[in-house]
Protein backbone atom coordinates (compact mmCIF):
# COMPACT_ATOMS: atom_id res chain seq x y z
CA UNK A 1 0.00 0.00 0.00
CA UNK A 2 1.33 3.46 -0.91
CA UNK A 3 0.19 6.84 0.38
CA UNK A 4 -0.69 9.60 -2.09
CA UNK A 5 -0.80 13.18 -0.81
CA UNK A 6 -2.03 16.26 -2.63
CA UNK A 7 -0.24 19.48 -1.71
CA UNK A 8 -1.02 23.17 -2.09
CA UNK A 9 -4.35 24.20 -3.59
CA UNK A 10 -5.37 20.65 -4.53
CA UNK A 11 -8.11 20.19 -1.98
CA UNK A 12 -8.11 16.40 -1.68
CA UNK A 13 -7.59 14.01 1.22
CA UNK A 14 -4.72 11.52 1.18
CA UNK A 15 -5.28 8.22 -0.59
CA UNK A 16 -3.91 4.80 0.29
CA UNK A 17 -3.64 2.62 -2.81
CA UNK A 18 -2.33 -0.82 -3.71
CA UNK A 19 -0.37 0.06 -6.88
CA UNK A 20 3.05 -0.92 -8.22
CA UNK A 21 4.04 2.08 -10.38
CA UNK A 22 3.15 5.68 -11.22
CA UNK A 23 1.42 4.70 -14.47
CA UNK A 24 -1.21 2.88 -12.43
CA UNK A 25 -1.64 5.96 -10.24
CA UNK A 26 -2.07 8.15 -13.31
CA UNK A 27 -4.85 5.92 -14.65
CA UNK A 28 -6.67 6.02 -11.29
CA UNK A 29 -6.38 9.80 -10.95
CA UNK A 30 -7.60 10.42 -14.52
CA UNK A 31 -10.99 9.11 -13.36
CA UNK A 32 -11.21 11.69 -10.54
CA UNK A 33 -12.88 14.90 -11.73
CA UNK A 34 -11.32 16.91 -8.86
CA UNK A 35 -7.79 15.91 -9.85
CA UNK A 36 -7.76 15.54 -13.63
CA UNK A 37 -7.18 19.24 -14.32
CA UNK A 38 -4.04 19.15 -12.12
CA UNK A 39 -2.36 16.07 -13.59
CA UNK A 40 -0.47 17.77 -16.44
CA UNK A 41 0.61 20.67 -14.20
CA UNK A 42 1.95 18.85 -11.14
CA UNK A 43 5.42 17.65 -10.32
CA UNK A 44 5.56 14.25 -8.65
CA UNK A 45 7.78 13.15 -5.79
CA UNK A 46 8.29 9.63 -4.47
CA UNK A 47 9.58 9.57 -0.90
CA UNK A 48 10.42 13.30 -1.18
CA UNK A 49 12.49 12.89 -4.37
CA UNK A 50 11.20 14.43 -7.61
CA UNK A 51 10.70 11.96 -10.45
CA UNK A 52 10.18 12.61 -14.15
CA UNK A 53 8.95 9.25 -15.43
CA UNK A 54 5.90 7.11 -14.75
CA UNK A 55 7.78 3.80 -14.80
CA UNK A 56 9.07 4.25 -11.24
CA UNK A 57 8.45 1.03 -9.33
CA UNK A 58 6.68 1.49 -6.00
CA UNK A 59 6.79 -0.61 -2.86
CA UNK A 60 4.59 -0.79 0.20
CA UNK A 61 5.12 2.21 2.46
CA UNK A 62 6.18 4.62 -0.31
CA UNK A 63 4.82 8.17 -0.18
CA UNK A 64 3.82 9.91 -3.40
CA UNK A 65 3.30 13.67 -3.41
CA UNK A 66 1.58 15.68 -6.14
CA UNK A 67 3.10 19.15 -6.16
CA UNK A 68 1.19 21.84 -8.06
CA UNK A 69 3.05 24.82 -9.49
CA UNK A 70 3.34 27.80 -7.15
CA UNK A 71 3.86 31.50 -7.62
CA UNK A 72 5.55 33.73 -5.15
CA UNK A 73 6.05 37.37 -4.70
Amino acid sequence: MVEVEFLGPINKDKLNLDISNLSELSEILKEDTEIISWLDKCAVAVNDTLVSTKDVELKSGDKISLLPPVCGG
